[in-house]
């Protein structure tokens, strides 16, 4: 099989896990990008350190596949034999929060139209499975159509969501032209593209993971930025309400894997009361799914909290953040020469490192000359 439906697989237990894992150095990379480029892979990512731009894999969507190994970079290390390391989530408990208030669902006096907009191989079809599976839980009309395209890892996709009190009162499982009552965007590009902004009107309630999403123009150029603020401006264009929430980041710290934020953002959405489904149907709906059950309804739970207290779930995120020595950017410039410095001692010994600063200083001193107070 492919290596998007071997990572599936993985993911439900039917493929035992891979047995070699691919890393790269920071250290010894250089930042060339050939390994992004020769594979072709959104896993490979650039990434700012405090000795420059390197690359890195991003080891909650890899495929595992290796194509990145034709690099040919001494950068790149495989592991074998060892298994990936995961963060525990953060139970909510521990964190102290109070479970928040049954949300005011929304009226089905007329059908309702959800559409969920992200990036293949990230859960998309998997929230509508589950809100479909919950409106059948509650004795509702529904009907769920998943717009996945030729690329579902990576890809744009669209699930259409319709929802109403019997299956009679729905003629059509695509949601129409303007007639979208939510839209959950799960990745912003996709969000504000013409196959979802289209369905936007004015009253739509816009929902919006602020996360980056790397796409292929970055894997090949590193140095483009996204275009994350004009998405979001589209979206203002047409939508009075749109809302950000930082989920993958959120999803990332709290539950130790990002690709829990859809499951964040749909409970978001559910305790500002935008989903018309009850709370036992969308519980039992995600037990019945059986991937990752506990996972995804911790996740759907969190974010509840957060649409009721984002301060306090923004303080248990922080406390659990931690950044890498390498990848924590020095403030200053005596910051930088020290880091460095200390940085060669360990490296070979104190006499590099006082060639160093010895090289600094001449470099200072003759810039002072020039340009005094630069």
């Amino acid at each position: 099989v492919c290596a998007t439906e071997l990572r599936r697989r993985r993911k439900r237990g039917s493929v035992p896990p891979p047995k070699r894992h691919v890393f790269i150095h920071e250290l010894v990379c250089e930042g060339c990008g050939d390994c992004s480029v020769k594979s072709n892979c959104l896993s490979v990512v650039p990434v700012q350190t405090e000795y420059g731009r390197k690359y890195a894999i991003d080891q909650a969507s890899c495929n595992v596949d290796e194509a990145c190994l034709a690099g040919l970079c001494p950068s790149l290390v495989t592991v074998e034999g060892g298994t990936s390391r995961k963060r525990t989530a953060l139970a909510l408990a521990d964190a102290g929060l109070a479970a928040p208030p049954q949300p005011t669902l929304p009226s089905l006096e007329r059908p309702f139209s959800l559409l969920v907009a992200g990036i293949g191989g990230t859960g998309v079809v998997t929230v509508g499975a589950l809100l479909g599976m919950a409106a059948h839980l509650d004795g509702r009309g529904v009907t769920v159509l998943d717009m996945t395209g030729l690329a579902q890892k990576g890809g744009s996709v669209l699930a259409h969501v319709r929802i109403a009190r019997a299956q009679e009162e729905l003629a059509a499982p695509r949601i129409a032209l303007g007639a979208a009552d939510v839209l959950l965007g799960c990745d912003a590009l996709v969000a504000a593209g013409p196959d979802a902004l289209t369905k936007v009107r004015d009253t739509t309630c816009v929902l919006l993971n602020s996360a980056a999403a790397i796409t292929g123009d970055v894997v090949r150029h590193p140095d483009h930025a996204l275009p994350l603020a004009p998405a979001v401006a589209a979206l203002r264009a047409h939508a009075d309400a749109v809302e950000e929430v930082d989920a993958t980041r959120l999803a990332a710290r709290l539950l130790g894997q990002p690709i829990a934020a859809n499951l964040f953002m749909l409970g978001v959405a559910w305790q500002r009361g935008r989903v018309p489904l009850t709370h036992e149907a969308l519980a039992r709906a995600i037990e019945l799914n059986s991937v990752a059950a506990a996972d995804n309804l911790l996740a759907f739970e969190w974010g509840r909290r957060w649409a009721v207290d984002p301060d306090a779930v923004e303080r248990a995120a922080r406390g659990r953040e931690r950044v890498s020595d390498s990848r924590r950017l020095s403030g200053s410039l005596d910051e930088t020469i020290a880091r460095r410095r200390a940085f060669l001692v360990d490296y070979q010994d104190e006499a590099l490192a006082e060639r160093y600063g010895a090289l600094v200083a001449r470099v200072q001193g003759a810039e002072q000359r020039v340009a005094p107070g630069s």
